[in-house]
């Protein structure tokens, strides 16, 4: 740039001159920037009665979830109602762990517990996540299995580009999504559980005598809006899910990556009523597959990356994992907080063109009835279920252990690219145990029937000098 600014602005040139250049070159700069950042936007438009793409921009490229991951907790949670396991009073231990969770959450102490129904409510309001981590515990065994059973659930709902890491969609860098599969899953809750759909109408809630409002502007403000969910941590920009109902057509639009809280709701609202009138009146059928399986042991078969490359480029801030509850919020959330409001007010002011759109005001959506939505994907062959390690008894082998659980993950995925066919069968899963004040996670592979199984599997991959042994669970 200075050598190229050199060129243009010569040594003879007037004061005036000079600077209009150098403003010039800036606004250039700028533009290239803001189109850069623009570029990492993604957005979809889907017609829920046919299938049909309306709009689509970038719905194909990895996006960081934020707090869309907890749509698939609350689909699993759904699932486990539906199947009788639990209700919505059934009480939600909080764990230290799940307490200990950054901002925004519902602030539940260790041991401390909610219903089923105060949790769900937390997070399609406040998008609480200690709630989700919670939730995940009670359903998973732990949030490690747990995020796995929520991968495992993307693929049978056909959303192949896909990974959950944890609950509650706190940063990872291993945890991804694209535009295309969070309206895949907007549709699969409203058509596999239209009973608890009417959850993402609520605006606010109750919790003792605090009343909590709720983070989507868009429910009250635009006609037939009726959910789901949003989403922010700096990394992933501002994230949303939108569901519409004018009871003759029915869409459901997907925003990411927008650079404030106002301008993805204005894009969002944009796309609404530019293709709402033009979605079908007709059509239907159930076009997402229901994947009917066991909620614990239904573990995705799939390799992990180590090395996931979502776009935006800026690297989340990591989130320490404590078994004990830490009294310093800020210090956990390090500047990725889900507060919207607190987001806006701290973020950086950009001017983005926004679409101008008519706003009409109406009374808030009524709870979803039993009518079944239809949505778009085609459905993929349901995933094989592997045994899993969550089982109390039986055997795992051993392969390392780390201070970082994102270390012993990758040393899992390392060892199972390293032995596929040793590992077929297993499920590899992470344990966390505390050793000097310090914590560190076991890597291990479980779903052995007996002693002789994990050592016969330990003894191969030996041969391929991979060190382990096996314990008993």
């Amino acid at each position: 740039m200075r050598q190229a600014l050199s060129g243009i602005v010569s040594k003879s040139a007037s004061p005036l001159k000079t600077i209009m250049i150098l403003a010039m070159a800036m606004t250039f700069v700028v533009a290239g920037a803001a189109s850069s950042f623009a570029a990492k936007s993604a957005a979809i438009v889907v017609d829920a009665k046919t299938g049909k793409v309306l709009y689509s921009a970038n719905a194909d490229g990895r996006r960081y979830p934020a707090s869309l991951t907890k749509m698939m907790t609350l689909y699993l949670t759904f699932e486990a109602m539906a199947k009788g396991k639990i209700s919505r009073n059934t009480p939600v231990v909080f764990s230290a762990h799940a307490s200990a969770e950054a901002p925004t959450k519902l602030g539940v102490k260790p041991g401390g517990s909610v219903a089923v129904e105060t949790a769900i409510l937390s997070i399609v309001t406040k998008s609480a996540n200690d709630s989700a981590t919670a939730l995940g515990e009670m359903l998973g065994g732990n949030e490690t299995n747990f995020a796995r059973m929520m991968t495992a659930k993307a693929r049978q709902l056909g959303m192949n580009g896909t990974v959950f890491r944890n609950a509650n969609g706190l940063p990872d860098p291993g945890q991804f999504t694209t535009a295309r599969d969070m309206a895949t899953l907007g549709i699969a809750l409203r058509e596999h559980f239209p009973q608890y759909y009417g959850y993402f109408a609520q605006r606010s809630f109750l919790y003792g005598r605090q009343r909590i409002n709720g983070h989507n502007r868009l429910l009250g403000r635009i006609k037939g809006v009726d959910g789901i969910k949003t989403g922010y941590t700096r990394a992933s920009g501002f994230n949303l899910v939108s569901s519409v109902n004018d009871g003759n057509r029915r869409l459901v639009a997907v925003v990411m990556g927008g650079t404030s809280g106002g301008s993805r709701d204005n894009q969002m609202a944009g796309l609404i009523n530019t293709y709402l009138p033009r979605a079908s009146t007709r059509g239907g059928g159930d076009l997402i597959a229901k994947a009917d399986s066991n909620p614990v042991s239904a573990l995705a078969k799939v390799l992990l990356p180590k090395h996931d490359a979502p776009t935006p480029d800026e690297k989340p801030v990591a989130v320490a994992e404590a078994d004990t509850a830490v009294t310093d919020d800020a210090t956990v959330a390090q500047g990725d907080s889900e507060d919207e409001d607190t987001a806006e007010a701290e973020a950086p002011k950009l001017v983005v063109p926004a679409t101008k759109v008519k706003t009409v005001i109406v009374s808030a959506p009524k709870v979803a009835t039993a009518q079944v939505v239809a949505a778009y994907a085609e459905p993929t062959p349901a995933v094989d279920p592997v045994s899993t390690a969550s089982v109390p008894s039986g055997w795992a082998i051993q392969v390392a252990s780390s201070p970082k659980q994102s270390e012993a993950q990758a040393l899992l995925d390392k060892t199972t690219k390293q032995a596929p066919k040793v590992l077929a069968d297993a499920s590899g899963f992470t344990v966390a145990f505390d050793k000097d004040g310090v914590t560190y996670y076991r890597a291990r592979f479980g779903g052995f029937g007996s002693k002789d199984a994990a050592w016969k599997a330990c003894t191969a991959l030996k041969k391929k000098k991979i060190e382990c042994y096996a314990v008993q669970q």
